[in-house]
């Protein structure tokens, strides 16, 4: 299976694996865990959205954004495995951190974006443990920000 296919499936196009914007590298690897640092909605080098749920950015745009930051892991995962996704074997957790206004509490609706797009991608492997979480600020002002824990092995 290749990522990038999948996706266009479900009209998603696999991004270029993104660069750290501060001092941090984009995974790394513990055993069979890869760790995934928190992933921002770029699209196009833009964000996809900015701004506090719901005041400034619709649930609908922020279940995009979310997606988007998913399809940013697989990015990063793909290019980890050196796209031999027979090295991939689920993702195990995900953390969705949501730019919220002080009195929303959809927090989950939201993650549903990464989450669902992690499961029409892997099927029962993509179905994980999950984090949804209200901050009051996020870097950038992105809505959304998503970290990812996925297993592999070391060889296949």
């Amino acid at each position: 299976m290749d990522i990038s296919s999948k996706l266009q499936e479900f009209g998603w196009t696999l991004p270029t694996p993104p660069n750290p914007i501060a001092s941090y590298v984009t995974c790394r690897a513990a055993g069979n865990l890869l760790f995934v640092s928190g992933q921002l909605p770029w699209n196009d080098g833009k964000l996809l959205a900015a701004g506090k749920v719901p005041s400034a950015v619709s649930i609908d745009l922020a279940q995009k954004a979310a997606a988007q930051c998913a399809a940013h892991g697989l990015a990063i995962l793909q290019h980890y495995v050196n796209h031999n996704l027979a090295r991939f074997s689920h993702v195990v957790r995900i953390g969705v951190f949501v730019q919220s206004d002080h009195d929303f509490t959809e927090q989950a609706k939201v993650a549903n974006g990464a989450s669902d797009l992690l499961a029409q991608v892997f099927g029962e492997s993509g179905k994980h443990a999950r984090a949804a979480v209200g901050v009051n600020a996020l870097p950038l002002n992105a809505t959304v920000e998503v970290e990812f824990l996925f297993a592999v092995v070391h060889s296949a």
